[in-house]
């Protein structure tokens, strides 16, 4: 594929929580998502931007929305992956996904497991809809910067090998990592 600048890419942000959907709190995950991808993105993108409830059909149909009539090669979730009742973000993705990335949930939970020994209670997952990858993070700021930027260097690739436009980084402060041609 050749990279492109003509058109940004468009990446997907959501936001799943009750709390701030209902401007109880700040939506302090998401603007943390766009500040990283701001960062690291040397390509131009622009952020599809939601914040919903923990309510899996509204994160359904939500997911479908932008991978489907917003053409987002990418969607990031913040939030929604513990084990409470409310927690359905894993489920909204598995339910809207043709294809299941799980590595990407061993990953984080692997490196989250520096940091704190719950981590193993973090359901984070990924998953491909037609030529959207989907990740699931968790909703606190520290520990999205800390899965993001362990699973980053392999996501441009993801997009590549499903069809999506070519995502450039800044290699001094997101080394990306594609197979030599």
């Amino acid at each position: 594929m050749n990279p492109s600048h003509s058109t940004p890419a468009r990446i997907g942000i959501i936001n799943v929580s009750d709390r701030a959907s209902a401007g109880v709190y700040e939506d302090i995950p998401g603007k943390a998502v766009v500040a990283l991808l701001s960062e690291w993105l040397s390509s131009p993108w622009e952020p599809v931007y939601r914040v919903i409830p923990d309510e899996q059909d509204q994160l359904e149909a939500t997911l479908i929305e932008m991978a489907d009539r917003e053409n987002c090669c990418l969607i990031v979730t913040t939030g929604g992956t513990g084990p409470a009742l409310r927690d359905v973000t894993p489920e909204a993705t598995e339910a809207v996904c043709h294809k299941m990335m799980p590595g990407f949930g061993e990953l984080m939970r692997q490196e989250s497991l520096k940091y704190v020994p719950t981590a193993i209670l973090s359901r984070q997952t990924a998953g491909i809809r037609h030529k959207t990858l989907i990740l699931n993070l968790p909703g606190k700021p520290k520990a999205i910067g800390q899965c993001l930027s362990v699973v980053f260097p392999a996501i441009p690739y993801c997009v590549d090998l499903i069809g999506g436009p070519f995502l450039e980084t800044n290699a001094a402060l997101m080394p990306v990592f594609r197979p030599k041609s």
